[in-house]
C-alpha cells in the first residue's frame, strides 16, 4: 500500500540499525535513534517541505466498550517536533473527519505518526485503538492501523499529503501553519448545578496560533519572582509541590477532551466574533450548535437603549446571539503555541493560587499572559466602547476590536513586547482589528469598566459574577482533584489567591 511504503530518502532506518546496534550500551535505542537522526538531517542539509495534510476517516475500527461502539479520535505527530489533535467522532467505527494540517518547512525525511483512540468518558486514560507511521512524501495514503498486541490490524485510515518545495529564507523548522483550530471544553463543576444561565462562565477554550515562533523568536516570560502567588506555586518546599500538584491535576480536568467539546476554525473576523457570542445551555445541559440554542421565549432579552447611544428602533434580541461584555484570562503556551483563556470571573478558580498558572499547567514560563475583552466600535469611528453602546443596536453594524493586555502578576509580561503580541494576534484574527495595552495605561481601565458596567446593567450579570465564586451546592475544581486522588488535600491561604 502506498501509505506503508518508506520515504527513500528517509535515513529512519539506518538510524534504527545503528540505535539496535549500540542499545545494550545506552539502555535507551529510542532516543539515540532520534538524535541521531537530528544529526545527519543537519550534516546533509535536508531539503524541506511545505505540507498539507487531509485526514480523510478510518473503517474497520474496533469495538472496545461493552456498551455503545466507539468515540474515536486522533493525535498526529510529526518527528515529535509538531502535534494536533482531531475532533472527537461520537458512536461509530467508520469516523469521517475531513481534516486539514498545514506545517511549513518540514525536512522530507520527516516521518508522521498517528495514535487513534477511544475517547472513554469518565476515565482519565481514554483507550488506545492503534497507531501508523507514514512518510511525508505526497500522494493519497491507505495506512493499516496497528494495534498493541502482536502488531493486530486495527482498521484501515485514509489520508492525502499534499507538498510544495518550501521557501528561502528558511523559516523555523515544523512551523505550524493553520487552520487556526480551538476547542471549548465545559468545567467539570458545571454539572453539578441546576439552573444555570451562563454556560460561559464555566468554559475554557484553546487556540492553536499561527506563527508564534515568528512573532515572538526565542523571547519568553519567566515566572515573576516577586510575586507572591508565584512564589507559592514554583518554590522549592513540600507545600510548593502540593500547589502545583493541584493546578496541574485541575488542568488537566479542565482541558480534558471530550465528547461535549465544541469544535471550530477562526477563517474570518465573523468567525472570531462568535467565539464571543453569550449563550446558554439546551435542556440537556450540553452547549449545542445554533440549532440546539433554548427557544427564544426561554431566553433572555433586553430592549434597553444606553446614554448617549444612537436612537434606532427597540426591538427584542435574543442574547445567545450577541457578543457578550466579558473580561478573559488568557496565556500564550511556550508548550505548544496554543492560546487558552476563560472568562476572569469563572467558578473554577476559586482555591488556585493563579489563574493564569492554572491555564499554562503550572509552566515556569508562557510567551504571553493578561487579560482581553471586546468592544464594539462605530464604524465612522466617532466612538470606542460599551459605554455608547446598547443593544438596539445590531452587533452586525458596528465593528469590534479584541482590547488586550499584559495584566499578569504571575508572569509580569514585558510591556515592551506588546506590539508584536498585537502583530501575532492580528495575523491570525483575520479581518478583526487588535489593539494592545500596558495594563496600567489609562484607557484600559476605563475600557474594562465599561464593559463589566454594561454587563451589570442590561445583561443581567450579577457582581459576584465578576470574581470567582461557587454556588451553593457547587463543589471546587481544586476539591474534586482531591476527591479524585489526583493531589493530597491541601489549603490555600486566601492571601496566596491571584486578585
Amino acid at each position: 500500500m502506498p501509505g506503508g511504503q518508506r520515504n527513500p530518502l528517509s535515513v529512519t532506518k539506518l538510524v534504527e540499525k545503528v540505535a539496535d546496534a549500540v542499545h545494550t550500551a545506552t539502555g535507551n535505542a529510542h532516543d539515540l535513534a532520534k538524535v541521531t537522526k537530528s544529526i545527519i538531517e543537519d550534516k546533509l542539509d535536508v531539503p524541506c517541505v511545505d505540507l498539507v495534510i487531509k485526514f480523510i476517516g478510518a473503517s474497520g475500527i474496533p469495538k472496545l466498550d461493552v456498551v455503545g461502539t466507539a468515540d474515536p479520535y486522533f493525535v498526529a505527530k510529526i518527528d515529535d517536533k509538531v502535534s494536533m489533535v482531531s475532533t472527537v467522532k461520537m458512536n461509530t467505527l467508520t469516523p469521517v473527519w475531513n481534516e486539514t494540517w498545514r506545517v511549513r518547512n518540514v525536512p522530507i525525511t520527516a516521518d508522521l505518526l498517528v495514535e487513534v483512540l477511544d475517547k472513554d468518558i469518565g476515565s482519565p486514560i481514554d483507550d488506545f485503538i492503534g497507531k501508523f507511521k507514514t512518510s511525508v512524501a505526497a500522494g493519497a495514503k491507505e495506512v493499516e492501523i496497528e494495534g498493541p498486541l502482536f502488531r493486530r490490524s486495527r482498521g484501515t485510515f485514509w489520508l492525502k499529503i499534499d507538498s510544495t518545495p518550501s521557501s528561502d529564507p528558511p523559516e523555523p523548522r515544523y512551523l505550524f501553519d493553520g487552520p487556526i483550530r480551538y476547542s471549548r471544553h465545559l468545567s467539570p463543576t458545571v454539572g453539578r448545578l441546576t439552573n444555570l444561565d451562563d454556560a460561559r462562565l464555566y468554559s475554557t477554550w484553546k487556540m492553536y496560533l499561527i506563527g508564534v515562533s515568528i512573532y515572538f523568536k526565542e523571547v519568553y516570560q519567566h515566572w515573576n519572582v516577586n510575586y507572591k502567588a508565584a512564589q507559592t506555586i514554583f518554590g522549592t518546599g513540600a507545600t510548593s509541590l502540593a500547589v502545583r500538584a493541584g493546578i496541574q491535576a485541575g488542568h488537566k480536568l479542565l482541558y480534558a477532551r471530550s465528547t461535549s467539546n465544541g469544535f471550530g476554525v477562526i477563517e474570518t473576523a465573523a468567525d472570531v466574533l462568535k467565539l464571543f457570542h453569550g449563550e446558554k445551555l439546551n435542556p440537556k445541559g450540553i452547549i449545542g450548535s445554533d440549532q440546539e440554542y433554548l427557544p427564544v421565549q426561554d431566553q433572555p432579552t433586553s430592549t434597553h437603549v444606553a446614554p448617549n447611544a444612537f436612537q434606532t428602533t427597540q426591538t427584542q434580541t435574543p442574547l445567545v446571539h450577541r457578543v457578550k461584555p466579558a473580561v478573559y484570562t488568557y496565556i500564550i503556551s511556550a508548550e505548544d503555541d496554543s492560546m487558552r483563556f476563560s472568562e476572569t470571573g469563572a467558578a473554577f478558580f476559586v482555591d488556585f493560587a493563579s489563574k493564569h498558572a492554572l491555564h499554562a499547567n503550572c509552566c515556569e514560563r508562557v510567551r504571553y499572559s493578561g487579560e482581553f475583552h471586546p468592544r464594539p466600535r462605530a464604524k465612522d469611528g466617532a466612538w470606542v466602547g460599551w459605554q455608547d453602546f446598547n443593544d438596539s443596536m445590531p452587533d452586525e453594524t458596528v465593528d469590534w476590536e479584541v482590547l488586550i493586555d499584559n495584566n499578569s502578576g504571575t508572569y509580569s509580561p514585558d510591556k515592551a513586547m506588546l506590539p508584536t503580541l498585537q502583530a501575532l494576534l492580528e495575523h491570525n484574527f483575520p479581518g478583526f482589528r487588535v489593539q494592545a495595552l500596558d495594563r496600567e495605561d489609562k484607557e484600559l481601565t476605563k475600557s474594562v469598566q465599561a464593559c463589566r458596567d454594561y454587563a451589570l446593567k442590561y445583561r443581567g450579570v450579577q457582581a459576584k459574577h465578576l470574581q470567582p465564586h461557587l454556588q451553593e451546592g457547587e463543589e471546587s475544581l481544586m476539591k474534586q482533584a482531591v476527591a479524585n486522588g489526583a493531589v493530597p488535600n491541601m489549603q490555600i491561604n486566601e492571601g496566596d489567591i491571584e486578585k
